[in-house]
Parts: structure tokens; sequence; C-alpha cells
């Protein structure tokens, strides 16, 4: 794989993976896009748009529902929703060429181990979007923040991979950096998602609003401890400075005190949530250890009820 022209898929077209599908198409990279529903058929109509803090654009390309229209691609970005992976991973077959690479770039720490399971560990790479965007209406897409990614390999020997995606992804402006650790950055994402995700559905509140609250910072930090207990059981160790690091970069985003998680905004449009991937793992892995955790707990018995 090289930064010049390739062949590349979007599965799961929504906020994340149409506004990066959208960047690398406007570099002149052959990109597909699939999606679904009302959002599907307005880019089949009208276009991808996407109205950006880094200019606008509108994207004229393949828009599909099915992997099969698609035929083999370099490079497939996944970016379906935690509790879609496996059946994703599964459709991704008629795309997948013998040197075809996969980018996971979702929400939770568990999703690039289910595509290498059917793909292997050497196509498979890790991801973590750094952006703040969302669907405003079917076919647009609003990018607000950010717009950076952090990849990495499985193991060493997808270290020259990451290297060529990132690459890839240099060439079409969008920051982007290799991790020296994937892990460890999947990691401390969700313990900025873990609270702040289910705190925005189970107060409807937004970053700004909920980092203004400072009633609330002993709660949040009490969660990101039970995700840093919950990583050491993986063998990872976040710096006991994390909680702090975390609500620091929150603060910083004052700023941007209308931006809504990803799990609100999907909250708000009756789609299901993704609770299992944020907050489920931290209580299945701290009760695989004989441990508790205590607000994880409360924040996934109440958001599987969350309607």
């Amino acid at each position: 794989m090289t930064a010049e022209k390739i062949r590349i898929a979007v599965m799961g077209a929504g906020a994340v993976g149409g506004y990066f599908g959208a960047r690398l198409a406007a570099a002149g990279q052959n990109v597909a896009f699939i999606a679904r529903g009302g959002h599907l058929e307005s880019m089949r109509r009208g276009g991808l748009r996407v109205k950006s803090i880094q200019g606008n654009l509108c994207i004229r390309s393949l828009f599909t529902s099915s992997s099969d229209e698609v035929g083999p691609r370099d490079l497939i970005l996944l970016c379906v929703k935690s509790y879609d992976t496996e059946e994703a991973a599964k459709k991704l077959e008629p795309m997948m060429g013998e040197k075809t690479v996969v980018l996971s770039l979702q929400n939770g720490v568990d999703n690039p181990e289910k595509i290498a399971k059917l793909w292997g560990v050497d196509r498979t790479l890790a991801g973590v979007a750094d952006i703040a965007a969302r669907v405003p209406e079917p076919g647009m897409i609003e990018h607000s923040a950010s717009g950076r990614i952090f990849l990495g390999p499985l193991q060493e020997s997808g270290r020259e991979t990451a290297g060529d995606v990132e690459a890839v992804l240099t060439g079409a402006k969008i920051p982007c950096q290799v991790s020296r650790d994937i892990q460890t950055t999947l990691w401390k994402k969700l313990a900025w998602n873990a609270p702040f995700c289910a705190l925005s559905c189970l107060l409807r509140m937004t970053v700004g609003e909920i980092v203004a609250a400072e009633s609330l910072w002993s709660l949040i930090t009490s969660c990101i401890e039970e995700v840093r207990d919950a990583a050491r059981c993986q063998g990872i160790e976040l710096p006991p400075s994390t909680a702090e690091e975390t609500l620091g970069i929150s603060r910083f985003s004052r700023s941007l005190k209308d931006v809504k998680p990803s799990m609100l905004q999907d909250l708000e449009a009756g789609k299901p949530l993704e609770y299992e991937a944020l907050n489920g793992i931290i209580v299945k892995l701290l009760h695989g250890a004989g441990k508790r955790a205590p607000i994880n707990e409360i924040f996934y018995t109440a958001l599987k009820d969350k309607r």
C-alpha cells in the first residue's frame, strides 16, 4: 500500500466514517461508502455533504448498502457501532483482497480483536478517532472540532502496515499518528467515554454542562479509577494521573459547550446505545477478577433501560 491512489471502503458512513471517508475522497482516493436508511438515500441523491471547520465538501461517490457492490479494497475503515462489529466484520468478505487492511475507528477496546479473529492480526489495525462530529440531517456530516486519528498494529509485525495507512491518511490532510502502544491509547479513550457518554445520556447534558458541574467531578474520577482497574486486568497500566488528565482535557473543551457525546446523539435519535462497550466491559472484567465496579454497574444498569 502506498500513499498514492488506492481503493478504500468505509463500512458505516456515519459521523466518523463519513467525515474521514469524505476527506480521503476529496484527496483523490477511490472511496466507497456503505450506509443504510435515509442517510444512504440522501447521499445517493445529493452526495455526501460535509460542513467542517476544515472546509466544506460535497462528495459524489459509490454509496451502497451492500459490500457485494464494492469489490476488493486496499483499505477498509470499519466505523460501525460496537454492537455491530462481528456482523459487519463478516460482511467485509466481498471487499477482502489478499492484502486488504481493516482499520477499526470505533468506541470500545475489544473491536480490533473481534475483527482479527476473522481476518487475521496482521491485517487488522486499531484506531482512535479524536473528533467532534454529528449527522444533523440525512446526507450531511457536521464537523466541529479536532479530526485526528491515532492508530497502531495489534502486534509488532504490523507496524509497517500501520505506517502505510498513516501515509494514506496524512496524504488526505487528516492529522494522524501511529501510536507506540495503541492498547493504552484505546483504554485512555475509554477512560473519557465511560463517564462522559453515560452521564450525558442519563442527565441529558452536553460535555460543557458536565464539566461545568463540579459536583460531578468526584463521580467521574471514581468511574475512571474503575477503568484503570479493568485495564490492569488486561495487563495495561494507565497512569495514576489519568483521571486528572481526562478532566483537564475536558476543561480545555469548555469552549465546546454544545458538543454532545456520540451516545447522547444515539439516544436522541432513538438508536441503540453502546453501554456494553463503554461500561459493561468494565463491569465484566472487574467481576471476572472478583472485584466490584459500583459506578459502572450503576451506569450500565441505568443505560440498559434508557430509551
